[in-house]
């Protein structure tokens, strides 16, 4: 069964409200085994609307419409649907009934507009509203079905999972379960990433399941999203973890994790497993490690704090770093090892670099040197990081976790 999504709201179209719903019920089809081939978005007008929605019928079983059931002029959904349906609207009373009471309950009076939401089209089923004012409504259409559903996040989620998902469950009997896996990795490129796994990537090609896609996240990583459909979930499981396991054999340490962990999360784990605490020193970044890590809850078992030496002044003051020149590994180690003592942590990671717009002490802009210092020494290395002031910022960030990752596998051994 085909089950594609229409999202309406020219706020969408606009970037004022980043289509979220689309995407959480994209997820939610695949976890119930409903191939999902196109996402649209509409804006506010009753012709396009109903355009679309025609032209997605062609193809698919049902459509999932969200958003345009509210009470204002430009909320045209319900029109939209009526004209495909080729019937008319008529007031449902006991949906009027039931908003006259929300808005009595809360002691606010109802605005007259508000009943529009109560206009159904003949022959059309009532999704009851729980959270909010507009009811959903599902219409069918030459054996295929249509399900409109408020766009407020919350009120959308509870109508999918309450009706939509149950009721197409029905129509679609025996189910598969479509299961999904991320791998994160960091340190090859996506054309990098491609030519190491060809071999893998031909063999699943050749049978069609499981499939490997990637996706491009900047300075958050490269994914590698392996997707199955099973006869189950446990069947999906399993035929997972087996070609994780063949990309985590070519890849090595390149892979960060494979279930959905953040560089920051892992590298946090790491220290936790290992009864470790860590300070840092940052310069370049100017508090931006200490950012991502402190985002993951619970960093404060691991975390002791974070020095922003900035200025060279607090370099040499706070840090005890030897005065001169602040670009290069010399002072990166110094910082690494002066955060473990200032902040009395077992582990210290230092930063230092020149983000730019001008050269620093003749250093050219890109240029990042990062240490760690760990209870077995410390290492220290130099990248070359591009020349936009933001790029080099991020890119020294999550090079600095890795690097940190790195060492703390070596360290431990696992």
């Amino acid at each position: 069964m085909r089950c594609d999504v229409l999202a309406v709201g020219t706020e969408l179209l606009l970037g004022q409200i980043v289509d979220g719903n689309s995407a959480w019920i994209g997820e939610q089809l695949a976890a119930h085994g409903i191939d999902s081939l196109l996402q649209v978005k509409v804006g506010d007008n009753v012709g396009r609307i109903t355009a679309t929605l025609r032209r997605m019928l062609e193809e698919a079983d049902a459509v999932i419409v969200t958003g345009g059931l509210g009470p204002t002029h430009d909320d045209v959904t319900r029109d939209a649907l009526a004209a495909v349906l080729g019937v008319e609207l008529h007031p449902d009373e006991a949906v009027a009934e039931t908003i006259r009471s929300l808005f009595a309950s809360r002691g606010r009076v109802m605005p007259e507009n508000n009943l529009r939401q109560a206009l159904v089209p003949d022959g059309a089923t009532v999704i009851a509203q729980t959270r909010g004012t507009a009811p959903g409504l599902i219409g069918e259409v030459d054996g295929r079905v249509v399900y409109a559903v408020p766009g407020v996040p919350h009120e959308m989620r509870d109508m999918l999972e309450r009706s939509v998902l149950p009721d197409l469950g029905r129509r679609l009997g025996p189910t598969s379960v479509i299961a999904s896996r991320t791998v994160r990795t960091w340190g090859d490129s996506e054309s990098g990433m491609n030519a190491r796994l060809d071999e893998l990537i031909a063999r699943l090609d050749a049978v069609g399941d499981p499939t490997l896609a990637f996706l491009a996240r900047g300075w958050e990583g490269l994914e590698i999203r392996l997707t199955t459909r099973q006869p189950d979930r446990a069947t999906a499981d399993a035929v997972l973890d087996g070609v994780v396991a063949e990309v985590r054999t070519v890849l090595g340490p390149l892979v960060v994790s494979a279930d959905g962990r953040s560089m920051e999360a892992v590298v946090l784990d790491q220290l936790r497993d290992a009864g470790l605490t860590i300070g840092l020193a940052e310069s370049v970044t100017g508090g931006l490690v200490a950012g991502r890590l402190t985002a993951v809850p619970g960093a404060s078992d691991v975390l002791r704090g974070s020095i922003v030496s900035y200025a060279s002044g607090v370099k040499f003051d706070l840090l005890e770093v030897t005065p001169g020149p602040v670009v290069n590994e010399p002072v990166a180690v110094e910082m690494a090892e002066g955060a473990r003592r200032v902040l009395g942590a077992d582990v210290g990671l230092g930063l230092t670099g020149v983000a730019g717009p001008a050269e620093q002490d003749g250093v050219a802009v890109g240029t990042v040197c990062i240490a760690v210092a760990l209870p077995t020494g410390t290492h220290a290395t130099t990248l070359r990081l591009g020349t936009g002031r933001e790029q080099v910022r991020q890119f020294a960030v999550i090079n600095a976790l890795d690097l940190l990752r790195r060492r703390l596998h070596l360290l431990t051994g696992g």
